[in-house]
């Protein structure tokens, strides 16, 4: 009895299958091309991202700042003439005096808890996005030092 249903059921499983359909040859290559990502790209996307969470009630969302109290990025002079400095800050945080596009800001920038790799996706982020630059490595982020006063 239980032979005869599992043959029952292996003939109608077979018997009751669609016909395959005759295709082109051209039709049933198909090609997927995996693009490799740009790492810059890639990193200035999750930067958006760390920016959006932790920069933007600060710097805002068009990186301009706020007068005489939070210094812009976009442009910002300080984060392409000043590139270790503007990481030491996005790492370990900043107080003091800065001087940004000829403006002077004193102001207390707290460290965000930021692990290298998103400090340098972030300062990826500012600087394609409003200032133009070689990317941030996360190799050159490790390399920089909290600096003792």
């Amino acid at each position: 009895m239980k032979y005869t249903i599992l043959s029952l059921f292996i003939i109608i499983s077979v018997g009751c299958g669609t016909p395959e359909k005759e295709t082109p040859a051209a039709a049933t290559t198909v090609s997927v091309v995996n693009e490799p990502q740009d790492p810059l790209a890639e990193s200035v996307e999750r930067g958006r991202e760390v920016y959006k969470e932790l920069c933007i009630s600060c710097h805002l969302p068009s990186g301009k700042g706020v007068p005489n109290a939070y210094p812009p990025l976009n442009p910002s002079d300080w984060l392409t003439k000043k590139r270790t400095e503007s990481i030491r800050a996005v790492k370990y945080g900043l107080k003091g005096e800065i001087v940004v596009n000829g403006k002077t800001y004193n102001s207390i920038m707290m460290p965000m808890g930021l692990d290298d790799q998103e400090v340098a996706d972030v300062m990826n982020y500012t600087i394609q996005t409003w200032n133009k630059g070689d990317m941030v490595t996360v190799e050159e982020v490790a390399a920089v030092e909290k600096q003792t006063d």
